[in-house]
């Protein structure tokens, strides 16, 4: 029993991942994190929730617009079932890739920047996404592949770099508040890019579906879903710069020497930043980190059985939400309501575990029993062993989402207490790289799961 109370947390944790002293607690038992901790405000929380939607809305739009890419895929069969796989792949090999090289450039990083260009390259990638709905439509299936990787391929190094600069940018304000805002963003960038792929669908009248080609049905709608993409990376750049000129954001940059775009530093200033060793950071964080990358790692399999599992019901006489264009982002957005659910759980104290990452680190385990439940959903429309939506929809898709919205979120706002003040920046960094290296190995196992879907 001691044994059990060791593993889960019952007993005081290991010294060597224990929180640091100078932590404290307010009457409501949440806690404060290092003594120099700034004011909440809520102008800042709302900016860092925008930059959090910013951050994955791109990744949201590639999964929810599964159905048109179907459709711009459809002669050709191969393409038609790796082009999800393929998608992921690229995305998160690109985004760990540029999250490496960003670690490594920690000393003289230059975080507001590298966050307005992730931003600007966004607004780029999805605008000539929204173009290619509307031209060059009679291109081959295989041209249209490598122009939807190469905006994939662009838009995960906006993600590597957004994610990098946002994640350490926030830790220097000593509030745990804002992170959480970050991955509560992160949940709404899940929710509404599905919800506005079926809302697109629905609003075609029904009447007119059959007198257009087999394209153009999705092409209006598309285009305006994209062009969303466009229009939200700019809004989150106005927003981004507005904070950066507030008072409570330059006292962020000068407590962990972030460098202001606005000021002209010297290069004896820029090397202020102390360089963390990363197996330092990883002697501290390791079952937090650990859970990370197992979370994300397992949730990667989600898209590929979402973009294929449709409804128990009959295609020829189910309302038009359970057809397969519009049934397919209902599944993620139900995920995603799941998703976004879970990352405001830790914002709760009496649901916190941040002080129990061993028990993270096993609840991230038993996710993978989730896995086999997609097994059960009608897959392809080749049957379903449990006949029902309602189980597929909440008990699969929403509990899926739920657990890693929770696991997540916890994770992010909880490696600020095992570091030093000085190491939160490094920190911030290195979990976003486990993050996203848990994203890039489920992404690659998930092709194995592709042939059997």
């Amino acid at each position: 029993m001691n044994r059990l109370r060791q593993v889960f947390g019952d007993d005081a944790p290991d010294h060597s991942y224990e929180p640091l002293e100078g932590s404290s607690e307010r009457p409501d038992g949440e806690r404060i994190e290092h003594t120099g901790a700034r004011l909440f405000s809520w102008t800042d929380y709302s900016v860092f929730l925008l930059l959090g939607v910013a951050m994955l809305w791109a990744w949201n739009m590639f999964l929810a617009a599964a159905p048109y890419f179907q459709r711009r895929f459809a002669s050709n069969d191969n393409l038609l079932r790796n082009f999800q796989s393929g998608i992921l792949s690229v995305s998160t090999v690109g985004n760990l890739g540029s999250m490496i090289v960003l670690t490594k450039l920690q000393a003289r990083a230059n975080y507001p920047k590298r966050i307005t260009i992730a931003l600007s390259l966004n607004a780029v990638v999805f605008t000539l996404l929204a173009l290619s709905t509307k031209l060059f439509l009679s291109v081959s299936a295989g041209i249209y592949f490598a122009f939807l990787m190469i905006m994939a391929l662009s838009a995960s190094l906006a993600t590597g770099l957004c994610q990098n600069g946002v994640f350490a940018y926030v830790s220097g304000c000593g509030r745990e508040e804002y992170t959480q805002a970050i991955m509560t963003g992160q949940g709404v960038a899940g929710v509404l890019p599905a919800l506005t792929q079926i809302i697109s669908v629905l609003s075609v009248p029904k009447k007119q579906r059959h007198d257009v080609p087999q394209l153009r049905e999705p092409n209006t709608s598309a285009f305006v879903y994209f062009m969303t993409a466009t229009i939200v990376s700019a809004l989150t750049l106005v927003a981004f710069f507005h904070l950066l000129s507030r008072t409570s954001s330059k006292s962020c940059l000068q407590q962990t020497h972030l460098q202001d775009p606005a000021a002209d530093l010297s290069a004896s200033t820029q090397s202020l930043r102390k360089t963390i060793p990363l197996m330092r950071l990883l002697g501290k964080l390791f079952w937090l980190a650990s859970a990370l990358f197992i979370t994300f790692a397992v949730t990667m399999f989600f898209p590929i059985f979402t973009s294929r599992i449709i409804s128990v019901r009959d295609p020829a006489t189910s309302p038009r939400l359970f057809q397969p264009a519009t049934f397919i982002p209902l599944g993620f957005f139900f995920w995603n309501v799941g998703d976004l659910i879970g990352r405001t759980g830790p914002a709760l104290p009496a649901l916190r575990l941040t002080h129990r990452p061993m028990l993270l680190f096993c609840f991230a385990l038993a996710r993978l029993s989730f896995i086999p439940l997609y097994f059960l959903c009608n897959i392809g429309g080749k049957g379903a062993s449990v006949d029902s939506d309602f189980f597929y929809l909440v008990f699969v898709q929403a509990l899926f989402g739920l657990s890693n919205g929770y696991l997540g979120s916890s994770c992010m706002m909880g490696f600020a207490e095992y570091v030093e003040s000085d190491e939160l920046e490094a920190a911030g960094g290195f979990m976003s790289l486990c993050l996203v290296s848990g994203l890039t190995a489920g992404s690659f196992l998930s092709f194995a799961v592709a042939s059997f879907v």
